[in-house]
């Protein structure tokens, strides 16, 4: 009986024993995240970490990352006798708690308290509208048989008239405490939903699955990368020139903001322009048919790549990179908004974003960033330094007086494409004063680009209209129309200056309808656009007239 025994005891140990190895070891990991690549609509994380694995299976479990992470971006690598077997993720609502905010706790309770005066309240209305139905229910006096003496039929009515006034003298007051418990509820559920939210975020975890070779356990070396949204980078300039004839520095920078619930503390930042999540398929030609009843193609014209991205506010800070006003009210998906939180306040929310186009190039971008940042994710934007130019100009003023009385100074700039610029507002600063913000556009074709440096307040334009001049002259089948004007500009300064000066004309449409030019001092006429150009030599103190009739 004992030999027969052994040989089953045998089976049942390996039978309890293959489950446990096909399962392998689980580790649940916290990998810090020492790079980042920030493009303008999301950026791709790294995290590294050094592990000791056992023979066979491990299950390695990545744990308190953005939920915000998309999945079908996840990236893992690892050195030595180690091969991937499968790559899960899921989303945990209940270890997000990242700290007990007082501040939090303190909105809580008054919450509560908030709440259970509400209640109070309700119940006082409640009562008070009872007893008023009590009264009403309770009309008939003396009964059906026998009428009421005329003394008891007043008194009862006084009691009626005085009770009745009581209680809705009470229940205006109740009512109007009602409502203002109600705003003061309202409000502190919005509080409350916005601190939960950045204290105790739902988090994402990644579950990676791997085989160690060998019979030992063995070091090795991970990476994981993903791609997260609720995040990005705007571009923002400074140009500041010290007078119109030396270079200009131009001062890249750009605003990142983090979103994604997890902090990025002493990273690596790499700053991108590329599409992530840009599709790598090769593009293929349908069968274009073509008939009487047959819509218009659906070709599509090669466009550039547009992102969107929280507008940040206005501003920047030297060194350290501090927070700016104006929170990022995007939505955060996979949390449900508490009690008592109305849909009218999350579409104000929706309604308070601001978001702008960014339009760059087709050909993507990179910047290396040398100094280390932290950029919590509070989703607030952080100035974060690029690179920086200085720049060869040739500077020309721009007067356009119909638009405008004052001339603006323009340096432009060739070679402007090797720069990796992206479109974006430019503080401008000229002879060390802040003269106002512009915008680098960088759709143009042209070679130069010109950035405006502010108004001139040493160059005054005037546009006159000429009186005598002008005429209304209608005859028998046509109508005659003649405007002229007189364009005055002054140099104040002590060097003589190049001015542009622009001017119209209109641009007929109709046969019916034609345009002369009778003087227009030797400007040029762009007959597409009616635009009149005038290049001006303009000598120190003196003043050129320009007639456009």
């Amino acid at each position: 009986m004992q030999n027969l025994c052994r040989p089953l005891l045998l089976f049942c140990l390996t039978g309890a024993y293959l489950p446990l190895q096909s399962i392998g070891q689980e580790q649940k990991i916290e990998a810090p995240i020492p790079s980042v690549i920030v493009y303008l609509a999301g950026a791709q994380l790294t995290h590294t970490k050094h592990l000791t694995l056992v023979p066979g299976r491990n299950e390695l479990k990545f744990t308190g990352l953005s939920s915000k992470l998309i999945p079908r971006s996840i990236q893992f690598t690892a050195s030595g006798d180690v091969s991937i077997l499968a790559i899960s993720n899921r989303i945990d609502y209940l270890s997000g708690q990242k700290k007990n905010d007082q501040r939090a706790r303190q909105v809580s309770d008054s919450l509560i308290m908030m709440t259970d005066a509400l209640s109070v309240t309700r119940g006082q209305i409640e009562a008070y509208e009872q007893e008023k139905q009590l009264l009403q229910n309770n009309q008939s006096i003396g009964g059906n048989d026998r009428g009421v003496a005329p003394a008891d039929l007043r008194s009862v009515a006084d009691f009626y008239l005085q009770r009745v006034t009581e209680i809705n003298t009470e229940l205006v007051k109740l009512r109007r405490k009602q409502t203002n418990q109600q705003e003061i509820v309202n409000k502190l559920n919005a509080q409350f939903y916005d601190y939960n939210q950045r204290i105790n975020p739902p988090m994402g975890e990644i579950s990676v699955l791997v085989v160690a070779g060998g019979s030992m356990k063995i070091e090795t070396d991970i990476e994981l990368r993903y791609v997260v949204s609720d995040c990005g980078w705007a571009p923002a300039y400074d140009l500041i020139a010290e007078d119109a004839g030396g270079p200009i520095e131009l001062r890249y920078r750009a605003k990142v903001f983090n979103n994604t619930s997890v902090d990025w503390k002493d990273v690596k930042v790499k700053l991108s322009t590329a599409n992530p999540m840009q599709s790598a398929s090769a593009p293929h030609l349908e069968k274009w048919t073509l008939n009487y009843e047959s819509p218009q193609s659906d070709l599509r014209a090669r466009q550039p790549i547009q992102y969107q991205n929280m507008e940040p506010v206005s501003g920047r800070t030297e060194g350290t990179p501090q927070s700016l006003s104006s929170e990022n009210l995007a939505n955060k998906p996979g949390i449900a908004a508490p009690a008592g939180v109305s849909g009218n306040m999350q579409q104000q929310q929706q309604q308070q974003q601001q978001y702008s186009q960014i339009q760059i190039s087709e050909f993507s971008a990179e910047f290396e960033i040398k100094q280390k940042y932290d950029i919590p994710a509070d989703g607030k934007p952080y100035i974060v330094d690029v690179t920086r130019y200085n720049l060869k100009a040739t500077y020309q003023h721009l007067a356009i007086p119909k638009l405008e009385k004052e001339a603006f100074l323009v340096a432009r700039i060739t070679g402007w494409e090797d720069l990796d610029l992206v479109e974006g507002p430019a503080n401008v600063y000229f002879g060390g004063t802040y003269v106002g913000q512009s915008y680098i556009l960088t759709r143009s074709l042209d070679d130069t680009l010109d950035l405006s440096l502010g108004r001139d307040k040493k160059l005054t334009v005037s546009r006159t209209k000429l009186k005598e001049m002008n005429s209304d002259r209608p005859t028998s089948t046509n109508k005659k129309e003649t405007h002229s004007y007189e364009i005055v500009i002054r140099n104040n300064r002590k060097t003589p200056v190049q001015v542009e000066l622009q001017d119209q004309i209109p641009v007929s449409q109709e046969s019916e309808i034609t345009v002369e030019t009778q003087e227009i001092s030797k400007g040029v006429v762009d007959p597409a656009t009616g635009i009149i150009t005038w290049n001006l030599n303009v000598p120190p103190g003196e003043t050129v007239k320009v007639i456009l009739t």
